[in-house]
């Protein structure tokens, strides 16, 4: 009787041993499912901004034919006028490549590309190059990628004349900070603090919810911290990173 015991006890070890292993498994298969995922979102961001480029070199070589053809032909004004279209369109794709990170350049190129489409305004601030990040580009890639997209969601139902996404990366000694901004609707107190959990929704608030959970885990992570703000006027969420060796 106490030998049949003692094996019940084993099976009942050896189960509960691989039951853990399978999860394990499982919990890396994930993992490396969603870094597939995003590098494969990445390498599609790359394509595109680089046919963006090619297509705005050859436009550029255009667009000096018809200024040289204005400044000929003396018309000074419309020259100049036709000049600050393109330098708009040069800022737009240039202010999205400004780190050392191309996943995250192509990123914020994407991004910018489909703001435009939804009629939103995006505007990149870029004063750091990002070269001591400790976090992987593609989880860098992840979280910015959720709170741009929960900006966008926010800005859906907004009835402001104009919507604005910003985004603004910089750094002091010590961190990296990554702030993304929309004029959206404000996020109520008492559920700022619930957005970051896993499952949470609400009709009213899922476009602020979705994919937070994500960015808390992968912030968590890496030794991450996240800031939210938001009143009438904006909402801001800030993350910030600390710095490795170059």
């Amino acid at each position: 009787m106490a030998e049949t015991g003692k094996i019940l006890i084993l099976c009942a070890v050896s189960v509960v041993t691989l039951a853990i292993c399978i999860l394990l498994l499982l919990r890396s298969y994930m993992k490396v499912r969603n870094r597939e995922e995003v590098l494969k979102e990445s390498i599609e961001n790359l394509g595109k901004l680089n046919d963006k480029l090619r297509m705005d070199r050859h436009d550029y070589l255009n667009h000096l034919q018809v200024v040289y053809g204005l400044m000929e032909l003396g018309e000074y004004e419309e020259m100049n006028s036709y000049l600050k279209k393109i330098y708009k369109e040069i800022l737009k794709t240039g202010k999205a490549i400004k780190t050392s990170k191309p996943a995250i350049n192509a990123l914020l190129a994407a991004k910018n590309a489909e703001a435009e489409s939804k009629g939103i305004t995006f505007v990149i601030e870029v004063k750091s190059d990002l070269k001591k990040l400790q976090i992987e580009d593609w989880e860098l890639c992840k979280v910015l990628s959720n709170l741009i997209d929960n900006a966008f969601k926010a800005l859906e139902e907004s009835d402001r004349e104009e919507k604005k996404v910003r985004i603004d990366i910089n750094e002091d000694p010590e961190r990296y900070y990554f702030t993304v901004e929309n004029n959206g609707p404000m996020i109520p107190e008492e559920l700022r603090a619930s957005i970051f959990k896993r499952g949470f929704t609400t009709k009213k608030e899922e476009g602020h919810g979705m994919g937070l959970s994500i960015v808390s885990e992968i912030l968590e992570a890496n030794k991450g911290k996240i800031d939210l703000k938001s009143n009438e006027e904006e909402t801001q969420f800030t993350v910030s990173l600390g710095k490795g060796e170059e």
